[in-house]
């Protein structure tokens, strides 16, 4: 049976696409969210790390398929193409089910602070770098991170955080205490003169939007809630668009292409169903909220006598300054249970180098991380530690509740040449050609985390660590990995962007994007309340432009 006729497309029931989609759906539009997977389900991967989203050792809970999904990477030393989650193949894909990573993330929920959105003009040109500002602000976001933090459910108080922006309202929330390891080391970092708060978190500390609170499930991060009391898209803004009676979510539908017309408009999308059939759907516009890869990946199948190089892509511009987060730190031992294991684990951060240190360009927040479960744990040792057999195995059972670590997200430098480009060779279990991610990162990303994991190792020995180390990041290939974005940045310049300043690329006036790659940075923070944010904002302004 044919599909009928809609005023729009999402394609991605994540951070962004599910709130683009309630957003429409509740202002009346009529609404298809196409997802590649399905709902999850607790109960049919339970707590298992190794099929956490976090470790993927032996897959991943929520997908996708590996096998289905290859990707191939560039390498200076070659070319290596990706199929099995063995490999290193999931630490480099976007979870497929309805709330992407937001059903199985840590929940950290930093707004970016001002100097996040004019990079350019804080610190000036860095040579070798693509380094730009945006052409929003962080004032043209605050309602937005206000509405996401008040709509999908945030804990915390900024009141302790000298460094933050402005805002309206508090968290709808109180924050969760701290962990035993978050007091001890916080309160070392206080000695110091820095200022530790409790981490925001999109999780119900009480009861909140007809949900329980947090039970502090130890392996909540990777994992799904097992009382839903950690706030996704799932559990929020995608039930809601769907009780509006204004929007189908159809769930294993892969799409391939997003179709145009002869007046340079795109008219609606082919995909593949949940039985592998081709299927057409149209639509007066289509927005894409599919994660920085997957999102250039398919505006560059798309192609068109307008676009033959791929939906806006004549100036070659999608897929490049493709970014993540360089993770840094260090970690420490010490004489005595210092880890409780409360879940998740991460409780308070420090803003102090973020835009705050002479000679750094960006910084990072950091904070103490969330629970290292055995395995992964097991991957944790000191330098000239033993890495297996019965030294490995001691070390094991005598420091699991003795170790702490500090970590964070340091902000990379976009690269012009950091990019999401699509294989003429490779193809996916549909016939639609795999993305292909090259590029090297700037050297200011290592020196930055340098700076921040010795500020990291500094703090654990003053809590008491008798032993520490640092974990360095920052070299090597580009990251855009697990805080992917970039792909489509946001401009007014056409020449060198994709989408002008409200999501829409540019000349095509009805097909939008709303997820991580409008990013033009990548901030020292987690971006998922940001990509909340510019879904809510992106949504404003197709509603607007849809009434006018």
């Amino acid at each position: 049976m044919r599909n009928q006729h809609v005023n729009a497309i999402v394609i991605g029931a994540g951070a962004g696409g599910g709130v683009v989609a309630k957003e429409l759906a509740v202002s009346g539009l009529s609404v298809v969210l196409f997802e590649r997977g399905g709902w999850p389900v607790f109960d049919k991967h339970s707590n298992d790390e190794l099929l956490s989203q976090r470790t993927m050792v032996l897959g991943a809970a929520f997908g996708p398929e590996a096998e289905k999904n290859p990707r191939v990477y560039i390498h200076a030393d070659g070319r290596r193409t990706i199929t099995t989650s063995r490999d290193g193949w999931m630490h480099h894909h976007i979870a497929a089910c309805v709330g992407s990573g937001t059903v199985s993330y840590g929940g950290m929920a930093w707004r970016f602070m001002p100097e996040d959105f004019k990079m350019r003009s804080t610190y000036g040109e860095v040579d070798g770098s693509a380094l730009e500002d945006w052409p929003i602000s962080y004032d043209d976001l605050e309602h937005w991170y206000e509405k996401a933090e008040w709509e999908l459910g945030v804990a915390g108080d900024d009141s302790e955080n000298p460094f933050g922006g402005h805002r309206k309202k508090p968290y709808p929330m109180p924050p969760f205490r701290y962990d035993k390891d978050g007091e001890i080391i916080s309160a070392a970092a206080k000695r110091l003169g820095l200022h530790p708060f409790p981490i925001p978190m999109l999780r119900n500390s009480i009861p909140y939007n007809n949900r329980p609170a947090c039970i502090m499930n130890r392996t909540c991060v990777g994992h799904q809630c097992p009382v839903d009391a950690k706030n996704g898209t799932q559990n929020t803004v995608i039930p809601t668009a769907i009780a509006s009676g204004n929007c189908e979510l159809r769930i294993y539908c892969k799409v391939a292409e997003i179709l145009s017309d002869e007046q340079n408009r795109v008219k609606g999308v082919r995909y593949f169903d949940a039985r592998d059939r081709e299927r057409i759907q149209t639509a007066d516009m289509v927005i894409v909220a599919a994660s920085a890869s997957e999102t250039a990946r398919l505006l560059l199948n798309s192609k068109t006598r307008y676009y033959p190089h791929g939906l806006g892509n004549n100036h070659d511009q999608v897929g490049r300054y493709w970014q993540g987060h360089a993770y840094t730190g260090a970690f420490g031992l010490f004489d005595f249970d210092i880890k409780s294991y409360t879940g998740p684990g991460a409780t308070f951060g420090l803003c102090d180098f973020v835009h705050n240190v002479d000679g750094m360009i960006g910084g990072g927040m950091i904070a103490n991380e969330f629970n290292r479960m055995p395995y992964l744990f097991s991957q944790t040792r000191p330098p000239g530690e033993a890495r297996w057999g019965k030294g490995h195995k001691e070390f094991q059972v005598k420091n699991f509740r003795r170790m702490s670590e500090l970590h964070g997200p340091v902000q990379e430098m976009p690269m012009y040449d950091a990019r999401v480009m699509v294989d003429d060779k490779v193809k996916d279990h549909w016939g639609i050609p795999v993305a292909a991610i090259t590029g090297t990162r700037h050297p200011v990303d290592h020196e930055n985390c340098k700076f921040l994991s010795a500020r990291a190792e500094e703090i654990l020995k003053e809590a008491g660590a008798y032993r520490t180390w640092q974990s360095v990041g920052g070299r090597g290939d580009t990251g855009g990995f697990q805080h992917q974005c970039g792909t489509t940045r946001m401009g007014h310049d056409p020449e060198k962007s994709v989408v002008d300043k409200h999501g829409k690329v540019h000349g095509i006036d009805n097909l939008y994007v709303a997820d991580g790659s409008l990013m033009v940075t990548g901030g020292g923070f987690n971006p998922v309340l940001t990509i909340n944010a510019l879904g809510y904002y992106v949504a404003n302004e197709i509603v607007k432009s849809w009434n006018s």
